[in-house]
C-alpha cells in the first residue's frame, strides 16, 4: 500500500487545504444550481427539499469513502485507482471508463450551458471557445486554473446571495409554499435526489487530483467534507428562497428558476446579472471537468488501460498536458458536431457507478484504515444504486450500455 504522507508523485504539489476547497466548490457550485432544481420539482413538487435531503446524505457516504481512500491513495485517477488497488483492475477500469466517458459529455453540455447564456445566437462557438481558452489555462499549471477557479467562485456565490437577499427583500417569498409538503410519490422523490445529487458531485475533482495537493493524508480528509458542507448550505438557502418564491408548479416550468424567482419580485432589474452568474457557475464547472477527466485519463494512461503516450508529464508545467489536450479536443469536437445535451441522460449513470465502485472499495478498508463508520460505505453504495434505478427509463438503457461497451473494451485488451 502506498502511504499518503510519503507517496511519490510525478506531478507539482502545489495544492493546500483552501486551494482544494476552492476546487471542489468550483465543482459543486457550477451550472447545476441554476438548472437542477427545475427538474427536481417537476419530479417531487415541493418534496424537492425531501430529495435534497437525501441527495445530501448519499454524497455525505461518498465523499467519507472518497476522501478515506484519497488519502490512503494519493495519486491521480480517483477512484480508478481506488477499484484497482482495493477489488482489482477490472472494477478499476469500469470506475474510470464511466468516468471518462460520462464526464466528457458532461464537459460538452456544459460549454454548451456556457454559450447559451453568454451569446445563445452563438452557443456553439463560444463555448469552444471557452474549451480552448480553459484548456490552454490549464496547461499551464494547475495553480492557473485555482486562480481562475477562486474568481468564479466568489462571483457566483455572490450572485446566489443576491438571489436569496432579492427574493425576500423583492417581497415575492411565500414561506407557505413550503409546508406542507405535497408528495407525489417515494419514487418522485428519489428521483428528484438523483437529478439534485449531482449538484453535488464535483467533490470527487479533489480525490482526482491526489499527485498535486500539498499532504494529501491530511490536506484531503479535511477538504472534501467542508466544501461538502458549504455547497450543502448554499443549495439549501437558493433551494428554499426559490421554492418559497416561485412555488412547486411554476418551478417545474421554468426553465431558468433562479432567474425566474428574481424576476417576479421588486428586483427584476437584476435578472441580468443572475444570467451572467449562471454563465460564470457553467465555465467554473467545465474548467474542473476537464481537470478532473484529463487526471483520470493520465491515470489510466500510466497503467496501459489507455494509450501510453497520453501518461506524458510536461517537464516544466509538471502537468498531463497531452491529457488535458486530447480531453480538450476531444470536448470541442463534441461541442461542433454533436446533439450533448441528450447524452447527460448516460453520464448521471455512470457517475453514480463510479461513486458506487467507490464506496465499495472503502467498505473492504480494515479498521485501522478507515476515517468514518463502516457503514457509511454500505449506505452509500446502496443509496447509488438506488438512485441510479431511479433515473429516466432512457437514462438507466443508455448507461448500461456504456458500461457494457466499457467492458467489452476492457475484454478486448486484455
Amino acid at each position: 500500500m502506498i502511504s499518503g504522507a510519503h507517496a511519490p508523485t510525478r506531478l507539482a504539489r502545489r495544492l493546500g487545504t483552501f486551494d482544494a476547497v476552492v476546487v471542489g466548490l468550483g465543482s459543486m457550485i457550477g451550472a447545476g444550481v441554476f438548472a437542477a432544481f427545475a427538474p427536481a420539482a417537476r419530479a417531487a413538487g415541493n418534496g424537492l427539499l425531501l430529495g435534497l435531503a437525501i441527495a445530501a446524505f448519499v454524497a455525505y457516504c461518498n465523499a467519507t469513502s472518497s476522501a478515506a481512500l484519497a488519502a490512503l491513495y494519493p495519486q491521480s485517477g480517483g477512484t480508478y485507482v481506488y477499484g484497482r488497488e482495493r477489488l482489482g483492475p477490472f472494477w478499476g477500469f469500469m470506475a474510470g471508463w464511466g468516468f471518462v466517458v460520462g464526464k466528457l459529455a458532461s464537459c460538452a453540455a456544459m460549454a454548451m450551458t456556457f454559450g447559451s447564456y453568454a451569446a445563445p445566437r452563438l452557443a456553439r462557438p463560444v463555448g469552444i471557445a471557452a474549451v480552448v481558452a480553459l484548456t490552454t489555462t490549464n496547461y499551464f499549471g494547475v495553480e492557473k486554473t485555482v486562480r481562475l477557479t477562486r474568481i468564479i467562485v466568489v462571483f457566483v456565490l455572490a450572485v446566489l446571495a443576491l438571489v436569496v437577499a432579492a427574493v425576500w427583500l423583492g417581497g415575492s417569498a411565500e414561506p407557505g409554499r413550503l409546508w406542507p409538503i405535497t408528495i407525489t410519490s417515494a419514487s418522485g422523490v428519489l428521483q428528484s435526489a438523483g437529478f439534485l445529487f449531482f449538484a453535488f458531485a464535483g467533490y470527487a475533482r479533489l480525490a482526482t487530483l491526489g499527485e498535486e495537493v500539498v499532504e494529501p493524508a491530511r490536506t484531503i480528509p479535511r477538504a472534501i467534507p467542508l466544501a461538502l458542507g458549504i455547497a450543502l448550505a448554499v443549495y439549501v438557502a437558493v433551494g428554499v428562497s426559490v421554492l418559497a418564491s416561485l412555488g412547486a408548479a411554476e418551478m417545474a416550468a421554468s426553465f431558468a428558476p433562479l432567474t425566474r424567482a428574481v424576476e417576479v419580485g421588486a428586483f427584476a432589474a437584476l435578472s441580468p446579472l443572475v444570467r451572467m452568474g449562471a454563465a460564470a457557475a457553467a465555465l467554473g464547472a467545465l474548467s474542473s471537468l476537464i481537470v478532473g477527466v484529463s487526471r483520470t485519463v493520465f491515470a489510466m494512461a500510466s497503467r496501459r488501460d489507455l494509450p501510453a503516450s497520453l501518461a506524458k508529464v510536461h517537464s516544466r508545467y509538471r502537468v498531463p498536458h497531452r491529457a488535458e489536450l486530447a480531453v480538450g479536443a476531444v470536448v470541442a469536437v463534441a461541442v461542433a458536431a454533436a446533439d450533448v445535451r441528450s447524452a447527460i441522460g448516460f453520464s448521471s449513470f455512470a457517475v453514480l457507478t463510479y461513486y458506487g465502485i467507490a464506496n465499495a472499495a472503502a467498505w473492504t478498508l480494515e479498521r485501522e484504515q478507515r476515517r468514518w463508520p463502516r457503514a457509511l460505505a454500505g449506505l452509500g453504495l446502496l443509496g447509488c444504486a438506488l438512485l441510479a434505478l431511479t433515473l429516466p427509463f432512457s437514462s438507466i438503457v443508455a448507461g448500461a450500455a456504456l458500461l457494457v461497451v466499457g467492458a467489452l473494451v476492457y475484454g478486448g485488451r486484455r
